[in-house]
C-alpha cells in the first residue's frame, strides 16, 4: 500500500522538500508517495495534531464533503513553514527537508505531543495561500 504524504501539496508546489519523498504522476495529477514507514506514521500523526488544533479557528468540521480545499492547504503550509519558524527562529517560504524539520522539533520538544500546537495556529491562519495563474 502507497503512503501518501500528509504534507504532499506542500511537496508538489516545491514550497518544500522531503528526503523520503517520491513524486507519482497519475491521471488526477502528481501524488506523493513516502519511502520510509516511520517517517510516514509520524508525519500523518504529525499533520492530525495540527489540524486538530487549527480545524476550531476556522470553524470547520474534519469533514473533507465540507471543509473548504484552502483550510487545509492553510494547514499543510502554514503548519510546516510555522514550525519550522519555532524551531529555528527563522521565517522563510520553505522548507529544505521535512523530515529533518520534525527530527529537529522533535529533539527541541521530545515528542509530537509536546509540540507547540495553539502557537502553530496563528501561523496557520495568517498564512497567504499563494494565487494560482490562470489558464491561457
Amino acid at each position: 500500500m502507497e503512503k501518501l504524504c500528509p504534507f504532499g501539496s506542500t511537496l508538489v508546489s516545491e514550497t518544500c522538500r522531503c528526503d523520503y519523498a517520491e513524486q507519482v504522476v497519475r491521471r488526477g495529477g502528481a501524488e506523493i508517495v513516502c519511502q520510509k514507514d516511520s517517517a510516514h506514521l509520524r508525519c500523518v500523526d504529525l499533520f492530525q495534531r495540527i489540524k486538530a488544533a487549527a480545524l476550531p479557528a476556522f470553524g470547520v468540521e474534519d469533514d473533507l464533503t465540507i471543509m473548504p480545499h484552502s483550510v487545509l492547504q492553510k494547514i499543510q503550509f502554514g503548519g510546516l513553514l510555522g514550525l519550522q519558524s519555532l524551531v529555528t527562529g527563522q521565517t522563510t517560504d520553505t522548507v529544505a527537508n521535512v523530515a529533518s524539520l520534525v527530527d529537529t522539533a522533535e529533539a527541541k520538544y521530545h515528542d509530537l505531543a509536546s509540540f507547540p500546537y495553539a502557537e502553530l495556529v496563528v501561523f496557520i491562519t495568517t498564512y497567504k495561500l499563494k494565487r494560482r495563474r490562470g489558464r491561457g
